[in-house]
């Protein structure tokens, strides 16, 4: 993972995000630019874990996760580190956009169609970047969502990656039992970013994607797919969701910052690749700020809980969730 300089006092001299009144409860936003939900609202992204219980094996998984880190934003100004700013931009496309082929190295557990890339694709961390390069493209036209890891154009123009996966954001579908997806857990990446817009709306609705360095060799519903280092049940698996406990006191953060912390509280955070412990993901993005950011790594690892979620599922193959 990437580290980041200090932001200069003029930097950090910053307004907080402008916030709006929130959204009817229930609803999943749609995605800026689109009439797209991100997924539907009673998928398991969206889901309130505020009441669940505390799982059985938090106190083991915590321990094996450097519970005495912050948090940690893994998207942001790259204080010209880097080409390109911290994060994981989102593509959004029309009808008319060409698809093409691609050609992965996990082909086998990759959906084998023709994606919507091209020359206005946005590539995370740039397109001569050495990390996980993610795409993220959304066809607006059919609320299809493409996502490839390890996204390349070779010399010739031809499109390489390690894995892709294609899903339908009005459905709750999973993919194969274990199957990999653009995230080492089988899941979509997009539900799991945190958003510009959500912030700044004063309202984010669902859960949060994050890494850590060693997990099982094991996946949670409806996680799909694993890539632990160990196989030991006390290490976390994929798919594991982490919540902040409710009486963690939030009145000290920025109005921007609480409205993360609120989200940690009801919809958490799910553990979906690995990584630097406690980094969480959100868009690239250049209106975030760095005094928002700042505080957001505030935030203890020691003040997260793992919930058990398997009461939320209603069959194996779907991320639809029981709703009260």
């Amino acid at each position: 993972m990437r580290t980041r300089l200090v932001a200069t006092a003029a930097a950090l001299a910053v307004l907080p995000l402008a916030l709006t009144t929130a959204p009817a409860d229930g609803a999943a936003g749609t995605l800026p630019g689109t009439t797209c939900p991100v997924f539907p609202a009673d998928s398991w992204w969206h889901a309130d874990v505020s009441a669940l219980p505390v799982h059985a094996r938090s106190a083991q998984w915590l321990a094996h996760m450097s519970p005495d880190r912050r948090l940690h934003p893994d998207f942001g100004p790259s204080f010209l580190q880097t080409p390109v700013d911290y994060g994981i931009p989102i593509t959004v496309v029309g009808r008319t956009h060409k698809k093409v082929a691609v050609r992965f190295q996990y082909s086998a557990e990759s959906d084998r169609v023709r994606y919507p890339l091209g020359k206005d694709t946005r590539i995370e961390g740039g397109r001569s970047s050495t990390g996980d390069r993610h795409a993220i493209v959304v066809d607006r036209s059919t609320c299809r969502l493409y996502e490839t890891f390890a996204t390349r154009q070779d010399k010739n123009g031809r499109w390489q990656a390690g894995s892709g996966a294609v899903w339908k954001l009005r459905s709750n579908a999973l993919r194969p039992q274990g199957w990999t997806s653009a995230d080492a857990a089988g899941l979509p990446v997009l539900p799991g970013l945190l958003r510009y817009d959500e912030v700044r709306r004063g309202r984010v609705d669902h859960a949060i994607r994050f890494t850590t360095d060693v997990t099982d060799r094991s996946h949670l519903w409806p996680a799909r797919h694993d890539a632990g280092s160990v196989s030991d049940r006390s290490y976390p698996p994929m798919g594991a969701r982490f919540r902040l406990s409710a009486s963690f006191p939030i009145s000290s953060y920025r109005k921007d910052t609480q409205v993360v912390l609120r989200a940690m509280k009801r919809y958490g955070l799910v553990l979906a690749d690995n990584g630097q412990p406690w980094f969480f993901q959100g868009t690239r993005d250049a209106r975030w700020r760095s005094a928002f950011l700042d505080d957001l790594k505030r935030i203890p690892a020691s003040a997260f809980v793992a919930v058990d979620t398997a009461s939320l599922q209603v069959r194996p193959n779907s991320a639809r969730v029981r709703r009260p």
